[in-house]
């Protein structure tokens, strides 16, 4: 007899991305009226705004057609400046055709499945005694904390984000904002 054990930790990450995700593999999230209204026909991949650092970066691996495509998905998109906080030419590295593999593992790191609120991080934390973890699109897992009020979304070695902006809602999914660039171990 095979015994699958599931950690307390894995669990709620399981429990966090299937209660957001709450529809048939491959099926768009149902919205409200309102909240369909308000993301209109503006794709995750429109609804980058100002983030043109990520965004350049996301067209370099090719995942700007999967940003624009159904989802549903729940990205955390790092600011301009939170690039400008990595090691000089980290960024200019990734971007080169060879290191196309490592870049889109780093961007998958910053995409969630299902549409995750804010809120939904916030009830994770408060279920999981002060933490919950986060399952990625890349295979790994974000630790979601609370700083006061804030969340913070930390990876495997340690960098902190702050969630600066959340809940943008698009056609596809949720953009929350960023203050720093999260690496996969």
């Amino acid at each position: 007899m095979i015994r699958i054990r599931m950690t307390t930790g894995g669990a709620l990450a399981l429990l966090l991305v299937l209660g957001a995700c709450d529809q048939k593999a491959g099926e768009a999230a149902p919205k409200t009226e309102a909240a369909q209204e308000a993301a209109g026909k503006s794709t995750l991949a429109d609804g980058l705004g100002d983030a043109s650092k990520f965004t350049a970066a996301a067209k370099a691996a090719g995942l700007d057609g999967t940003l624009a495509g159904p989802g549903p998905y729940t990205v955390l998109v790092p600011s301009d400046a939170a690039f400008d906080k990595l090691p000089a030419g980290a960024l200019d590295g990734l971007m080169k055709e060879d290191a196309r593999a490592e870049l889109t593992g780093v961007l998958t790191y910053h995409i969630l499945p299902g549409t995750i609120l804010a809120a939904d991080i916030g009830k994770a934390i408060d279920a999981g005694k002060g933490k919950a973890l986060l399952a990625t699109m890349a295979g790994g897992t974000l630790t979601a904390t609370r700083d006061g009020k804030d969340i913070i979304i930390s990876d495997a070695a340690g960098t902190k984000a702050r969630i600066t902006g959340a809940d943008e809602e698009k056609s596809n999914g949720i953009i929350h904002r960023i203050d720093a660039v999260l690496m996969p171990s």
